[in-house]
């Protein structure tokens, strides 16, 4: 276990490039255990997250290479076996990603509960009705065990919940379905359409990507492909973050302006200087004022993933911001250590926190609970005066790669303790 030592109160500047989206490399690795073929992505995010998923791909009977590099090759001409390794599983939200693949190869499957951030609180319903849908039964156990016994048909559903996950397991089996299915209410977030772009590239039909009605003219012939992956809006936004609670300049290379469009919108409510110009997203000093209500929204809503984020930002705004992600509620929680630093912040409820600014913070110890609000804890240390200790480090790391290297590029004055 790391911890990530932090001098704050200095003010960030320079250039960061990201690589592909977390969130995009999952399922698509996932979509390679569909083919014989082998399959290349490019721009892959170097991360923790990314190399679990690749050794329970190699588990499973996959030739992997490239791993702890931008490029991953993988070629699966015989998946071996039904059932990942329950450790790695447990490390990881995106483990259940392999449920449709296993069973379009092996006709069953049996997999661990998932981990990842808040695994108690994130079911897998919407997941497992999707498959049931196309054919498969679901049999009692503390593990999620699934047979096909006439194999993947296509189908016809509507998602009760429009989860981003759920529908890429609905997109990965229904690929593998010979036949037209329909997605009803899924997902339209930028990676979901990246995976059907996947998908086409492997012989599936698609159409409707992007909206919340996708249909799919599945195949029992998908091919390897070649894919580089888009880069990551989430991580872009929270180095924009990072420059604004430090009062710098930043730019961030390598997102689509059209994935950073819904970030870019609250950044300038908060009086942030900031413009996409192509792949280059520009943040200059700037004043942050509150921005009077935040609330998070299915795409093309502001993404749940970045309201830790901009909870900072908000105790560093002239004003009172009352910030509601009806998501997901424990990121909340992880956010009253700001109080510790001196924030002024009063959580209304599991959902709700109304921050009021400007406060300068103090540092402290802080605890990592979940990705996303690890990485907000880090932009709060370097705006806070003093020293700060951000622990366990490894949990921001599944989403940040070379996150100490590119932090001191910026200036940062941080240091790994193992």
């Amino acid at each position: 276990m790391s911890t990530l030592l932090i001098t704050g109160g200095r003010r960030l500047s320079g250039a960061v490039s990201v690589e592909g989206n977390k969130n995009s490399a999952l399922p698509l690795l996932a979509a390679t255990l569909l083919t014989p073929g082998e399959c290349i992505l490019h721009n892959v995010p170097r991360i923790s997250d990314v190399e679990v998923m690749c050794q329970l791909l190699q588990e499973l009977g996959a030739r992997v290479e490239g791993i702890g590099t931008t490029t991953i090759r993988v070629r699966c001409p015989e998946v071996v076996k039904d059932e990942p390794d329950g450790a790695l599983v447990g490390r990881l939200r995106g483990s259940v990603l392999l449920l449709g693949p296993l069973l379009a190869r092996r006709g069953r499957a049996r997999l661990a509960p998932p981990g990842g951030d808040f695994p108690a609180r994130r079911t897998i319903s919407t997941h497992l009705e999707a498959l049931v849908s196309m054919g498969a039964v679901v049999h009692d156990g503390p593990s999620h065990h699934l047979e096909t016994p006439d194999g993947l048909t296509p189908t016809s559903i509507y998602l009760y919940e429009a989860s981003v996950t759920g529908t890429e397991t609905a997109l990965l089996a229904a690929a593998a379905a010979p036949g037209l299915s329909e997605i009803r209410h899924a997902a339209c977030e930028p990676h979901v359409v990246e995976l059907c772009e996947f998908l086409q590239k492997m012989g599936a039909g698609i159409s409707g990507a992007g909206t919340s009605t996708i249909r799919i003219e599945g195949t029992t012939k998908l091919r390897g492909a070649e894919h580089t992956l888009w880069g990551d809006y989430i991580e872009a936004g929270s180095w924009a973050v990072v420059a604004a609670v430090t009062g710098g300049e930043i730019d961030v290379h390598g997102a689509r302006p059209e994935d950073l469009e819904v970030v870019e919108a609250v950044l300038k409510r908060m009086n942030i200087r900031c413009r996409s110009t192509g792949s280059v997203f520009r943040v200059e000093p700037s004043t942050p004022l509150a921005a009077g209500r935040i609330v998070t929204g299915l795409w093309p809503g502001f993404p749940s993933d970045l309201v830790s984020l901009v909870t900072v930002l908000a105790t560093q705004a002239e004003g009172r911001t009352l910030v509601h992600d009806w998501m997901y509620e424990l990121r909340l929680f992880a956010l009253e250590q700001l109080s510790g630093m001196r924030g002024d912040l009063f959580l209304c409820d599991p959902h709700r926190i109304i921050v009021t600014g400007r406060k300068q913070l103090r540092g402290r110890i802080l605890d990592s609970r979940d990705l996303r609000s690890g990485m907000a804890l880090i932009a709060a240390a370097l705006a806070a005066d003093g020293e700060s200790q951000v622990t366990p480090l490894e949990t921001v790391e599944r989403g940040y790669g070379t996150l100490v290297e590119r932090l001191r590029s910026l200036g940062a004055q941080v240091s790994k303790v193992e």
